[in-house]
């Protein structure tokens, strides 16, 4: 269990303090929904949630194996709907990892972001396409 206390600051800005930690975050209503858009929106952290936790089971796995994958990245665009009632209509992210497209745990590193619990709550009507971009090169080979 984690308790994660939030205080509305006024301004539609909002600072949550995460429990165990203390760390605190601040969201702001963003500029298409009457805020001033200066921090990430609560759907915005449901976006950067998805990729970091996909890149997370990811690392849980590679941590494993002995894989490095230091300098992976994702990029998640989140699209609201146009029409009410306003919800995230789509989370499209593209992870690319740095290992060659030939890597023997492909497969495996693939699965295991498929099974963030992020991903996994997220509802049916969300369009949540996630794409593998594997940019490493294979080392040159010794003559």
């Amino acid at each position: 269990m984690v308790k994660i206390t939030t205080t509305y600051e006024g301004g539609l800005r909002c600072a949550a303090t995460h429990g165990p930690s203390g760390t605190t975050l601040l969201t702001d209503a963003p500029v298409d929904n009457h805020g001033q858009g200066e921090s990430f929106s609560p759907t915005d952290l449901v976006a950067t949630a998805l990729g970091a936790c996909m890149m997370t089971i990811m690392g849980i796995v590679a941590e494993r194996h002995a894989i490095d994958l230091v300098g992976m990245q994702v990029e998640t665009v989140k699209e609201m709907t146009q029409t009410p009632p306003r919800r995230i209509a789509s989370l499209r992210t593209r992870l690319t990892i740095p290992l060659p497209p030939d890597h023997p745990k492909r497969s495996l590193l693939e699965q295991a972001a498929l099974t963030c619990p992020v991903h996994k709550s997220l509802h049916p009507e969300v369009d949540a396409e996630i794409e593998f971009v594997w940019a490493g090169v294979d080392p040159p080979q010794a003559s």
